[in-house]
């Protein structure tokens, strides 16, 4: 073949190749820009393009408003410190809060902050002396120990300092703290009891406590009638139940007297409480308001005279009388009358309760004071009256 014609080959075939490298060059090019990228050639350094110069701006902007935030937003005043806190090791320490649960078996140890540092414990534990129970008083703080703890030491731990200055010692909410301790026990529910059967009164106008504490926060609790064995609905208006204490009844009733028990059930067990006996008290709201009156205040000798005294109470109250009269010293005997009625006053439906001492042929020891005491389940009250004797008619009275 001619040289000339070998060259001429040569140099179409490499025209090709270079055609070839820069459309596919092109091509790549294209593709980086399509998805927002440069070309970096080896050896160069990346500069900040348009999108670096965005992330900078946004960088600082989130900076600029994480320093500014705190300048906006009101930050709430953090809560009163606790001077109880339960100390978990060497060094280490915990504020208590509200509750506290705590395996059976394992000890309790808790610091109070103060010089002067007075602690309550569940009622039983303070008879422990020095036994699981220690307490030991230090030059800033005192610190209570409970060693082999079980379920019956359940309960609220409290405790206060009183601040002292110059001999005058004050005490303050914020020198207090408590907090309630389960110690939670797989084997007993509840807070073990020394009574099998419990006898509680309800009283009409006062609230009731069944004090079936648990010893798991997380135990469902239920209350139960004996007989006829039923459960008894629990609405949180009549009866309401706190893990804390038990079940409360607040409206006390007739209906709900006889035996009553709490049922705990937590995982696959099951377990009763002490039996309740309750016995129902028509209960009065208050001590007796006796009135006073005689049925003449100014008498002859000779004459006959009485003086009643009433009360005013809710239904069924039984009210006790008892008289002083001026008689007693003569040796008189009383004769008396006493009676209740229900009656209806304003639109309520009340008990008139009323005695009435008869005076037969007054004579001079009869004139004097008159009093009348009245009691009831809350207390008693007083009422008094004078009644006069005369000799004769327009004459004037005989003292008393």
């Amino acid at each position: 073949m001619d040289p000339r014609a070998l060259c001429f080959l040569s140099c179409c075939l490499l025209i090709c190749v270079i055609s070839a490298e820069i459309q596919e060059s092109g091509r790549t090019l294209e593709a980086q820009k399509e998805r927002g990228l440069k070309t970096v050639r080896p050896g160069e350094e990346k500069p900040s393009g348009t999108l670096g110069r965005r992330n900078h701006k946004s960088d600082r902007s989130q900076k600029s408003l994480q320093k500014k935030t705190p300048a906006v937003v009101a930050t709430p005043s953090p809560p009163a410190s606790s001077i109880l806190t339960q100390v978990l090791g060497r060094g280490h320490f915990q504020k208590v809060g509200d509750s506290l649960s705590l395996r059976a078996g394992e000890p309790l140890e808790l610091r109070c902050r103060g010089k002067v540092v007075h602690w309550r414990v569940p009622a039983y534990l303070e008879e422990e002396g020095e036994g699981r129970l220690r307490i030991k008083h230090f030059s800033q703080h005192s610190r209570l120990q409970l060693l082999n703890s079980t379920g019956a030491d359940t309960g609220e731990y409290s405790c206060w300092a009183r601040h002292c200055q110059d001999a005058q010692c004050s005490e303050g909410e914020d020198h207090q703290g408590k907090t309630f301790i389960f110690f939670t026990d797989p084997e007993e529910l509840f807070v073990p009891t020394e009574n099998y059967y419990e006898v509680v009164q309800l009283r009409s106008h006062q609230p009731v406590l069944l004090p079936c504490q648990v010893t798991n926060p997380l135990a469902q609790v239920t209350l139960h009638r004996e007989f006829p064995p039923e459960e008894v609905p629990v609405d949180g208006t009549d009866i309401s139940f706190d893990v804390k204490k038990g079940f409360t009844i607040h409206r006390p009733r007739a209906s709900l007297a006889g035996s009553l028990f709490c049922l705990a059930s937590l995982g696959g067990m099951r377990q009763i409480s002490t039996k309740y006996m309750l016995i129902y008290i028509n209960y009065p709201s208050s001590f007796p308001k006796p009135t006073i009156q005689a049925s003449a205040t100014l008498v002859q000798l000779g004459e006959n005279f009485s003086v009643t005294c009433k009360v005013l109470s809710e239904p069924e109250i039984a009210v006790d009388f008892r008289w002083e009269y001026p008689g007693q010293k003569l040796g008189r005997p009383p004769y008396i009358s006493e009676w209740a009625d229900v009656v209806r006053r304003k639109g309520r439906v009340q008990q008139e309760a009323g005695s009435t001492l008869y005076v037969e042929e007054a004579r001079v020891g009869d004139a004097g004071v008159y009093i009348c005491r009245a009691t009831n389940l809350q207390g008693t009250g007083t009422a008094t009256t004078r009644v006069r004797v005369t000799r004769n008619p327009g004459s004037s009275p005989v003292p008393s």
